[in-house]
């Protein structure tokens, strides 16, 4: 597949999105300069598949979610309305064949994505730097993805596609294996000077300067220098603590090719990217939906628009089942939080008042419940916004439920009600984006060369097939047997993969 580019806007929707932006920006909204091309459905589901961006590095992973995507919907399971990309200026794809009234809807969620990109604490990671010009962040992440497309190609030329491809597949399967705390760079003691010790070695005493080349000649100095070196680097434990950053710690120092080194670095800085996107799905589809229904209903449609529009916004806030729909539980908690705001329903008064009729009743108008989302949408992430303001009876409105594997009639079955099991459950859910904790704690197991994991439990086992596919990726990587101590069945284990078989054994 090549990278799809649309056409701009036609001028009623131009004039639009003025109308749309001017609305946005009067109700206190911020977001970047944003550029909306019009797109047919194969342009949109092309640039879906690139996880929205119009050119990236040729893989197969792509072309399988452009088929899958396609068929759902040529078959009317599903449609893309639209795309956004958080790159400064922000680019939008609005679907060809849309009514006017769902170009006006999308257009209206842009705007909350865009200023969700913006200010939100978890995105500044993508920042790429400040313009001196403007103060704005820098983020040109459409062209950074078209040239880590164009170094992957130089390397396929070079190499071979399979080869190439291949590898890529390894790194791939290690892409969730990144410190989020950790936004570009490896922390810790520098690695060349652990805990600030003096890397000079230790010379013989000079009582006189003009003696100091006699004494200490320069072939001495050099020898002994390295003899230290060497020292420091055999006494060393390397990391000198867990390194949660594997990729990073791979990157600095697995065997790798240059070739190598460039692709995994590629898809190391592209994780990064989609993180902040993961750790917010629930906040910044909710903002975006919060205001696009704002803004809809009391000022974009007029009487002839507004059952269409209710048509498409409750098929955007539809729930069902056990499935988790993050549009319809982030803007209803959006909701909650202006509410409980504006009737001042917070605070030490409020948490000791244990009388329902007096707290159902409760309102002291003091009409902060807009300047509240406001601060909310800038310092939280998904796991704190459940945190901080779910309570007990938004979970009883919103008739949130716990759920889980019944072995007896072995299927999935509601398993609670109650406030502490829910919040429990969705917090486990958002903890780390749903990945498991794993860190490298030693590159040289035993004195072998060999590399060694620890998967930090949390009540819930590795998945076993996910983790023979990581550690065959890891020696891959590390051309050297790999070991990831976990426990399984309430037991310590150690699974281990040499490059021919795996084992598991108990430690």
């Amino acid at each position: 597949m090549k990278g799809a580019r649309g056409n701009r806007l036609p001028p009623y929707l131009s004039d639009a999105q003025a109308h749309i932006e001017e609305l946005a920006r009067s109700l206190g909204l911020d977001f970047f300069t944003t550029i909306y091309e019009m797109v047919g459905y194969d342009q949109m589901t092309e640039i879906a598949s690139y996880g929205g961006f119009p050119v990236r590095y040729p893989h197969w992973r792509f072309g399988m979610d452009y088929e899958r995507m396609a068929k759902s919907t040529e078959y009317g399971l599903s449609k893309i309305y639209e795309l956004v990309i958080n790159n400064n200026p922000a680019v939008a794809y609005l679907l060809e064949g849309n009514s006017l009234v769902e170009q006006k809807l999308v257009m209206a969620h842009v705007s909350g994505h865009v200023d969700f990109f913006k200010n939100n604490f978890a995105f500044q990671t993508t920042n790429q730097g400040i313009d001196p010009r403007t103060g704005e962040s820098i983020r040109k992440w459409i062209d950074t993805m078209a040239n880590h497309g164009a170094i992957m190609r130089k390397w396929i030329n070079r190499v071979g596609i399979e080869e190439v491809e291949q590898f890529l597949d390894h790194c791939l399967s290690l892409e969730n294996l990144i410190d989020p705390e950790n936004a570009y760079g490896i922390t810790g003691a520098s690695l060349e000077n652990p805990e600030g010790r003096s890397s000079e070695p230790e010379l013989l005493k000079v009582d006189k300067a003009y003696m100091a080349p006699f004494i200490n000649p320069e072939e001495f100095v050099d020898s002994q220098r390295k003899k230290a070196k060497a020292e420091k680097e055999r006494e060393r434990k390397l990391p000198e603590k867990p390194e949660r950053d594997v990729l990073g710690f791979l990157i600095e120092h697995a065997p790798l090719e240059p070739w190598e080194h460039d692709i995994l670095t590629i898809v190391r800085r592209e994780a990064y990217y989609f993180w902040p996107q993961m750790q917010t799905k629930i906040m910044n589809e909710g903002w975006a939906s919060y205001w696009h229904s704002h803004m809809m209903t009391r000022h974009l449609c007029d009487a002839s628009e507004i059952v269409d529009y209710a048509d498409r916004n409750a098929s955007v806030l539809s729930t069902a089942g056990r499935q988790l729909n993050p549009y319809k539980l982030g803007v209803e908690l959006y909701r909650h939080i202006e509410e409980r705001w504006n009737r001042g329903q917070f605070g030490r008064e409020w948490d000791d008042c244990d009388n329902l009729d007096e707290r159902q009743a409760w309102n002291r108008e003091l009409g902060q419940g807009r300047e509240k989302i406001f601060q909310v949408r800038g310092i939280y992430n998904d796991l704190t916004f459940i945190d901080a303001f779910l309570t007990p009876e938004f979970v009883r409105d919103q008739k949130l439920f716990a759920f889980g594997y019944n072995p007896r009639q072995g299927r999935m079955e509601v398993e609670s009600r109650t406030f502490d099991k829910v919040k429990k459950q969705l917090l486990f859910q958002l903890t780390n984006a749903g990945n498991p904790f794993i860190r490298v704690v030693d590159s040289n197991l035993s004195n072998r060369g060999e590399l060694q994991l620890v998967h930090e439990h949390q009540g819930v086992g590795l998945d076993q097939k996910w983790a023979k596919e990581v550690l065959v990726a890891l020696h891959r990587l590390w051309r050297r047997p790999v070991q990831v101590e976990s426990i399984a069945d309430d037991k310590p284990c150690a699974l281990r993969f040499d490059g021919q078989e795996h084992t598991n054994r108990p430690l």
